[in-house]
């Protein structure tokens, strides 16, 4: 099971800096970063729904499931 967290496509679909979307939402670089590189294990709601709203989307925007190949 893989869980791919697309935050790049929408900051470029947006035109948005990850230090700008960092600033918005109100956690460090570090944390956004583990986020991006798939590295999280969990993310809060209020998070997730702070990074809807800074990039105006849906949570299923920025998060998809891959089923793993066998």
């Amino acid at each position: 099971m893989a869980i791919i967290i697309n935050i790049d496509v929408m900051l470029a679909k947006r035109k948005m800096s990850v230090t700008e979307l960092s600033q918005r939402v109100g956690i460090t670089m570090a944390n956004l970063s583990i986020l991006k590189t798939g590295k999280a294990k969990a993310i809060r709601f209020s998070t997730l729904e702070a990074i809807c709203k800074a990039l105006d989307c849906q949570p299923g925007d920025i998060l998809e499931y891959r089923a793993d190949e066998e």
